[in-house]
């Protein structure tokens, strides 16, 4: 007859990456203990999804690409892991230039940008090894290299105005790069999951292990959306030109908007986006001496005003808050005026005037 074995205490542990995995945004965000004003609608500044409001909205024929993929019933199976030829062949087509031209070869379909990153980064640098990451910049590089035990280390993103935009793979032959790109924010569906890699690579440095290491990687999920995928040829050919032009003119009029009331407000000073759907805001914290941070700042704001904005420090970028700009103009005016005033409020300057006011309006008896 068999003694049971009795089990001390279960030890189930996290692996390292689990444990070294940290993404700023979602722990400063779950962090948060303060609660809105309950007098005031809540007005988000802080999700960077333009599809959140409702106001920006993909175009009918990508709508209609999506249907005709559905309906034609090719693309309910798996794919190859790096995307269906035609898929690749489509973005190869977009992303070419007199510059830079890109063959389908070239294409690594992914499940939306971040994953893309992931991939680049995965098979580029082992534990230890660093890489340099712009400041500000998107959270989510530290997110993935830190996981891996890789270093990060900042530079100081600088634009300078006047000056055009040209992609890295266009400027040089011999150095290899590593590109990606996505439906995400161009076409309005973050949800969609579909981005790519695209591999510059003329005198083929990667062909012998890097090119095969991002293949190898792609399997782990076996490829993106294939119903997406499929839909990919049309979306990137027919969607017109029209569409970008309107979704720009919104952008730039919503950020003219928020700069020209955000420059009047004592103790800020917005930077005018180029492109962007968000707007860094510094604050002269000395200015608003009740704050010891930007993370203390935009948690009084939300508890005062009922309006939330990401702190700087979760883009590596302290002293500044950062405002999304897709919310609807009418939206973005009132949050403006709701700052504007939780800012005259906490101002040294303003709010010992308005202290001293209020005294003035008060009866004092003799």
């Amino acid at each position: 007859m068999s003694v049971p074995v009795h089990r001390g205490q279960w030890n189930v542990q996290a692996s390292d990456i689990a444990r070294n995995t940290h993404n700023p945004i979602r722990s400063i965000v779950e962090s948060l203990v303060v609660e809105p004003n309950p007098t005031k609608s809540v007005i988000s500044l802080s999700i960077g999804d333009p599809t959140t409001f409702g106001n920006l909205r993909p175009p009918k024929e990508v709508i209609d690409a999506v249907q005709q993929s559905l309906v034609s019933q090719l693309y309910n199976g798996y794919a190859p892991s790096t995307g269906h030829q035609r898929a690749r062949e489509a973005v190869a087509e977009y992303s070419s230039s007199e510059l830079a031209n890109v063959d389908a070869k070239d294409v690594i379909l992914c499940s939306g940008c971040s994953c893309a990153l992931d991939l680049c980064i995965t098979a580029l640098a082992r534990r230890g090894q660093n890489i340099l990451i712009p400041r500000p910049g998107f959270s989510i590089y530290r997110t993935l290299a830190e996981g891996l035990g890789i270093n990060v280390k900042s530079y100081e993103l600088r634009v300078f105005p006047g000056r055009t935009f040209h992609s890295l793979a266009s400027l040089s032959r011999d150095v290899p790069i590593l590109s990606c790109s996505g439906l995400t924010k161009r076409f309005l569906v973050p949800g969609w999951r579909m981005g790519w890699i695209i591999i510059h690579d003329r005198q083929n440095v990667l062909e012998k292990e890097i090119r095969k290491a991002l293949h190898c990687l792609s399997q782990r999920i076996i490829g993106s959306n294939t119903l997406i995928q499929g839909a990919l040829p049309a979306i990137l050919k027919n969607t017109p030109q029209q569409f970008y032009d309107d979704v720009m003119k919104t952008l730039h009029d919503h950020s003219r908007a928020a700069y020209n009331c955000v420059m009047k407000i004592p103790g800020l000073k917005p930077i005018v986006p180029d492109g962007a759907m968000y707007m860094m805001v510094y604050i002269d914290l000395p200015c608003f001496p009740e704050f010891n941070s930007d993370l203390e700042f935009v948690q009084r704001l939300l508890m005062e005003e009922s309006v939330f904005c990401l702190p700087g420090q979760c883009f590596d970028y302290p002293s500044y808050m950062r405002l999304v700009i897709t919310v609807p103009v009418d939206m973005l005016e009132e949050a403006c005026q709701r700052i504007q005033e939780f800012c005259e409020r906490h101002h040294y300057k303003t709010a010992e005037n308005t202290h001293r006011n209020n005294l003035a309006t008060v009866d004092i008896p003799y």
